[in-house]
């Protein structure tokens, strides 16, 4: 939820940890990113990707509910459990492997009867929902973390069916030939 909802990197994501989120603001700060292959933590891809996000009040909630949830696992774990903060640690407390965190994605992805995908395209359906449903590009460019617009519509300047035809339909609007009145 909180990939699609924000658009976040899959290392940003991996490297949250609980204290990057303020729930009484509403808020998340992007301040890290975890390197994929050596799990460890390094600064944002680039200036522009440290940021501070705000999250709905759904997500909030899911959040608060998964916190709940880590901590039944952490009390579970016993001394097992390695202390990160991690918001998405694995059963003892380390930091996710992204090649299991793209299994259990395409496991989720079967269950609910969606076609195979990689992990980074729900960054690409965040972008194509925001425009879609108007968003200027300034803004969400900064959501994503990217330092121009430009950058954001290089790299996701896709065009929708539903972008199409709301084209066609503004220039039906402006062709069209008055009806004759007699």
């Amino acid at each position: 939820m909180l990939a699609i909802a924000t658009g976040m990197r899959q290392g940003e994501l991996l490297a949250l940890r609980w204290g990057d989120i303020d729930f009484d603001a509403g808020t998340l700060a992007v301040r890290h990113t975890l390197q994929l292959r050596t799990r460890t933590l390094a600064e944002p891809k680039t200036p522009n990707a440290r940021r501070t996000l705000y999250l709905s009040p759904e997500v909030l909630q899911t959040l608060l509910e998964h916190h709940r949830r880590q901590i039944a696992h952490r009390l579970a774990a016993g001394p097992g459990w390695r202390e990160g903060d991690y918001v998405f640690a694995t059963s003892r407390g380390t930091t996710f492997d992204s090649r299991n965190l793209t299994r259990s994605f395409q496991a989720s992805l079967v269950v609910v009867g969606l076609p195979r995908q990689r992990f980074h395209d729900l960054r690409h359906s965040t972008v194509t929902i925001l425009v879609e449903r108007g968003e200027e590009l300034a803004v969400i460019s900064k959501v994503i973390g990217h330092s121009t617009v430009s950058t954001t519509l290089d790299t996701y300047g896709h065009l929708t069916a539903g972008m199409s035809q709301r084209v066609a339909d503004t220039m039906d609007v402006v062709i069209r030939r008055p009806a004759s009145g007699a």
